[in-house]
């Protein structure tokens, strides 16, 4: 930690105060080289039985000393001339010596000198250290002078008081460090220093700093007696004991189950131990349960959430632009894909997105919210397209008003089960971000339901889920036959759920430019900035929670 407090000092308390963690290309290579010095093995002598001509040869030696507060695992340890000497392990190759004459790096030294100050603790005898370059084979002598020890203990004491603090340090400025940062996708530089300057202070462009794309993605199970069990690194899903599907753990983002599939214990502890979410439906969508792994170790976010949970100005400005930015992306969806519609509906419309941007109690938000939603349904049916090659209007989807538990006809089903689908996306990642998902702001707790969930995709029904349900019925993807009626209500079969899934998640992989960034990214990944950026205003980094608003 003292090496990330070096390298940028909201990495270190993003890490240690708030124990975010993710992975990328460099860090899984570190954990590469680690893998032969992880291993416990050798001795170290005590210091007063340590002779000048002993060979030591320690690896992975965990030391630690009260007075200087601080721990350390040594990769390597070995003795020259009475002397212990540590060794560091990093992946890559030195820096020039034209550019860094030390051989190494500031933070590479002082963790080095860190580990060397603690092996003094113990009473041993530490001149230098020794960093060694698993690209190059090179090891790079690192001595430890007065200088290198002072900066060290200034930087351990800078570590202690910035950790008591609780507060974030601000992000770097268009860093060159930025790029192969791992936490990167948690820290949001660009995105977080754009939202604290003004019009006028904007210049430099935000940097896509992140992939497009998750690599990870769910996985849907539905039929019933499946099972799901574990084969080495690959999770299988069996029906009688055949092998009908298999997906790599690694490429899992969390698994959806649909009625009654088993899941085996070993299945359920990889899962958990790979931070990997379970959503538990029932036949028809609804959620019925989510296992989780144990909760974020970032609990100074869940203090801020209740603290603004609490706060009701707070809530009623994050209700705001949850609201204008769901009625803002109604209002353009109608205009894109509306026949014949009224121009007043659209003035309408964008008089409620305003309402509800200077609402001044959450009862006058949900009627401003209401009435938007009865305007935007009423005119729902206008964005369907008859079949052109038949001639024929698409008369099994009428639809004239929103209904619901249950769903009285299949335009209705359809969007229901859409919006169980994007509710269990977003709830997964809040779990993610470290939130708790079902103490919301602007929907009320109330048992079982996780009304921050309910939050954040207030702005995403209408161009993810409106938007998949419009497409899937004017592009003829979903028939009559894929719904079924029973005492009133209607639901999706088992085939037309697998058709809205596959539809549903090539909505989500879509790129789109975001509109503050001015970046590519896929729905599913800006559900993640989204939430990321809500964890920025409730920490105080930014002043607003800017909602996503389609061109």
């Amino acid at each position: 930690m003292v090496n990330e407090l070096c390298y940028c000092p909201r990495l270190f308390y993003l890490e240690y105060v708030q124990r975010e963690w993710a992975h990328n290309t460099d860090t899984l290579e570190g954990r590469l080289v680690h893998r032969r010095v992880d291993r416990q093995q050798g001795e170290v002598p005590s210091a007063t039985e340590l002779s000048g001509r002993e060979e030591i040869h320690a690896r992975s030696v965990l030391i630690g000393s009260d007075r200087l507060g601080a721990i350390a695992r040594i990769d390597l340890i070995e003795a020259e001339d009475g002397a212990l000497v540590p060794v560091d392990y990093k992946r890559g190759s030195p820096p020039s010596l034209e550019r860094v004459p030390e051989g190494a790096y500031e933070p590479d030294r002082v963790q080095l000198c860190l580990q060397g100050l603690l092996l003094r603790e113990e009473g041993y005898r530490a001149d230098y250290g020794i960093i060694y370059f698993a690209e190059t084979r090179t090891r790079v002598r690192i001595d430890f002078t007065e200088e290198l020890i002072a900066r060290t203990l200034s930087l351990l004491e800078e570590a202690r008081h910035l950790a008591r603090s609780g507060e974030m340090p601000p992000p770097l400025v268009n860093s060159p460090k930025c790029p192969r940062c791992s936490l990167v996708g948690i820290c949001l530089p660009d995105e977080t220093n754009l939202l604290k300057q003004s019009a006028a202070e904007a210049s430099a462009p935000v940097r896509r700093l992140t992939p497009a794309r998750d690599d990870r993605l769910p996985v849907y199970v539905q039929g019933h007696g499946h099972t799901i069990g574990l084969n080495g690194e690959t999770l299988e899903v069996r029906s009688k004991g055949e092998v009908i599907a298999a997906v790599r753990l690694l490429e899992i983002s969390h698994l959806v189950l649909f009625g009654n599939v088993q899941l085996s214990a070993q299945a359920l502890r990889e899962l958990a131990s790979r931070d990997s979410i379970i959503v538990h439906l029932s036949h028809a969508g609804w959620l019925v349960a989510v296992t989780t792994p144990p909760p974020s170790k970032n609990i100074e976010l869940r203090q801020r959430q209740f603290a603004a949970a609490a706060d009701a100005e707070l809530c009623l400005r994050l209700a705001r632009a949850f609201v204008a930015g769901k009625i803002r992306n109604a209002r353009t969806l109608l205009r894109r894909n509306g026949r014949d519609l009224p121009e007043k509906i659209l003035r309408r419309l964008a008089q409620s997105r305003r309402r509800a941007e200077r609402a001044t109690a959450l009862a006058e938000l949900l009627g401003i919210e209401g009435t938007a939603a009865r305007d935007y349904f009423a005119h729902f049916s206008m964005m369907f397209k008859g079949d052109a090659g038949s001639g024929r209007e698409l008369s099994s989807f009428d639809f004239s008003s929103r209904n619901r538990r249950p769903p009285r006809d299949p335009v209705n089903a359809l969007l229901s089960f859409l919006y169980a689908m994007l509710l269990k996306d977003v709830l997964a990642t809040l779990v993610g971000v470290g939130f708790d998902p079902y103490l919301g702001f602007y929907h009320q707790p109330k048992y079982g339901r996780p009304a921050l969930a309910l939050d954040l995709m207030e702005e995403f029904r209408p161009i993810v889920a409106d938007s998949v349900a419009i497409g899937l019925i004017n592009n003829g993807e979903i028939r009559p036959s894929d719904f079924i009626a029973r005492a009133g209500s209607v639901a999706l079969t088992p085939e037309g759920r697998k058709r809205v899934i596959e539809a549903y998640e090539r909505r989500l992989n879509t790129l789109v430019t975001h509109p503050l960034f001015n970046y590519p990214m896929s729905y599913r990944r800006i559900f993640e900035v989204q939430a990321r950026l809500l964890a920025r205003f409730l920490t105080g980094e930014v002043s607003i929670y800017p909602s996503f608003c389609t061109r």
